[in-house]
């Protein structure tokens, strides 16, 4: 009955042919349209202010999870020489913790491009996070060496979905003009987050809690707090993808339309990533890439061992966390600084700017690896010597990441092959350089005649220093000059690679 009274009313042709509402001349027309601009212009700024508030505080949460995922790498490194009084464990099974880590970190950092494909990247940043934090906890709270090393290996997994994930979120989030400073920015705040797990982790070692060891006070402390950042991400942080996306008019919320549109079609997640997998190791720069990483990143695989060197040198706990904190700090600012003129060169040196940047940086690595290692007396006097060496180390040798690989593989593939790039990188990279913190222990105690028992617990030992510095040097000089030497063929691979991907970009998009 409602229904047959109100339909009058609503008769469309009764309505629009209304002569209120037309323009009865040419002015007023023009009045009208030029209304209707501003008011559509009032809606794109707010929609542009909108998506410009989203990305800015995803972006903020974004780099607090680097931040500790950062310091949670650098927990263990920080603290070797406890944990090795703790498990009665030399410097190979020290290593052994590492590779662990690492190895399954790289086996599993496919998954990472298999997920980000089919779901929100938020998601899969928290699901990574909760797997770093509780295994954390768990090696804190260990009895026993093999229950360290599986929770190490978990360990592994959670850093395995995170990495790459935060890298490709970097990657959309800045224009390829500015991708370099984007990267080295991430990269900073994320080693200053390094710095601060490895200083408080190194200080608080010398002391103990509620009568547990130092030491496993700061695990439980990291795990507890990167769970919070865990939870900021998931329910705070907006996928790029969806802020590019977000001008629809649907009430449903971003994360729950980008899962209701992915799962319309969860048959095709598989097939979507070996599409994507293919199309990502057919890259000649991706290759080229990788290889020059297999051997570049076993330098800072190796270098974890830093700690416990100095400590053997005789320094004390705050000594060594200091140094160790120059050298980071050197890191940071280098990766930043690399990743700002590597955008300027890139300007000038469209096809070859950056790749010479990542070769200086690369060849550099040679002779303060040398002057670090041979030329430096071992001893606690050369304090200010090992500080400022170390500083001017790591402005120099950490350029590579910001300022030309991360870009590059942005650059090379489709924006939505990003997260697959990244992951496969890890898992190259990462597996590789695995090996070299256990072939770092096998040396020094194999070959030059390192003994964890002759070690004093406060004096540390001049002879074992001697053995682990020789087993460190072995492993950065010649994987520096690989790592430059391979960069060399990008000069010829970079801006045809480039190209393709621009390409294949405009054809999905005209497929839409």
């Amino acid at each position: 009955m409602g229904l047959s009274l109100r339909a009058p009313r609503f008769r469309g042709p009764a309505y629009f042919r209304s002569k209120n509402l037309l323009p009865k001349n040419l002015v007023t027309m023009r009045c009208f349209i030029v209304k209707m601009d501003l008011c559509v212009f009032a809606a794109v700024m707010a929609l542009v202010e909108r998506e410009r508030f989203l990305g800015f505080h995803s972006l903020i949460i974004i780099n607090m999870a680097s931040i500790m995922e950062r310091a949670d790498e650098n927990l263990l490194p920080a603290v070797y020489k406890e944990v090795s009084e703790a498990f009665a464990a030399g410097p190979s099974d020290l290593g052994y913790l590492t590779f662990t880590r690492n190895f399954v970190q790289g086996l599993a950092s496919p998954v990472a491009g298999v997920l980000a494909i089919n779901y929100d990247r938020p998601m899969v940043l928290a699901i990574g996070i909760l797997c770093w934090a509780l295994s954390t906890a768990a090696v804190g709270a260990s009895k026993y060496f093999f229950q360290a090393a599986f929770w190490r290996a978990i360990n592994g997994f959670g850093l395995a979905i995170v990495i790459p994930a935060l890298q490709s979120f970097i990657a959309d989030s800045y224009s390829d003009s500015v991708r370099g400073a984007g990267f080295g920015f991430l990269n900073l705040v994320g080693t200053v987050g390094g710095i601060g797990g490895g200083a408080i982790a190194t200080v608080m070692a010398g002391y103990t809690f509620w009568g547990m060891p130092g030491w496993r006070c700061a695990f439980l402390m990291m795990g507890g707090l990167s769970c919070l950042i865990g939870f900021l991400v998931y329910q705070f942080v907006i996928d790029p993808r969806r802020i590019a996306s977000s001008h629809d008019t649907s009430k449903m919320s971003d994360r729950e339309n980008l899962i209701d549109s992915k799962s319309s079609r969860s048959a095709t997640i598989w097939a979507e990533s070996w599409i994507a997998m293919k199309t990502v190791m057919k890259v000649p720069t991706f290759q080229f890439i990788v290889l020059q990483g297999l051997v570049g990143s076993v330098p800072w695989t190796a270098i974890v061992f830093i700690t416990l060197w100095f400590e053997l040198i005789g320094f004390d706990h705050n000594s060594s966390a200091t140094l160790v904190g120059l050298f980071a700090a050197g890191c940071a600012l280098g990766s930043f600084l690399g990743g700002v003129i590597a955008d300027r060169m890139s300007h000038k040196y469209p096809h070859s700017g950056r790749i010479m940047c990542a070769q200086f940086s690369s060849f550099m690595g040679i002779p303060f690896s040398l002057f670090l290692i041979k030329a430096i007396p071992q001893e606690v006097s050369s304090y200010y010597t090992y500080a400022t060496t170390l500083f001017l180390m790591g402005l120099t040798i950490s350029w590579c990441a910001t300022a030309t690989n991360g870009p590059m593989f942005a650059e090379v593939v489709p924006a939505k092959h990003r997260t697959m790039i990244y992951a496969f990188d890890r898992a190259f990279e990462v597996s590789f350089s695995s090996f070299a913190a256990p072939i770092v222990g096998i040396l020094a105690e194999k070959v030059y005649g390192y003994n964890p028992k002759t070690v004093d617990p406060i004096l540390g030992s001049t002879r074992e220093a001697y053995a682990l510095s020789r087993g460190l040097l072995s492993m950065m000089v010649v994987p520096f000059g690989l790592c430059c030497m391979f960069y060399t063929p990008l000069y010829w691979t970079f801006k045809q690679d480039r190209e393709n991907a621009r390409v294949a970009s405009l054809k999905e998009t005209e497929m839409l």
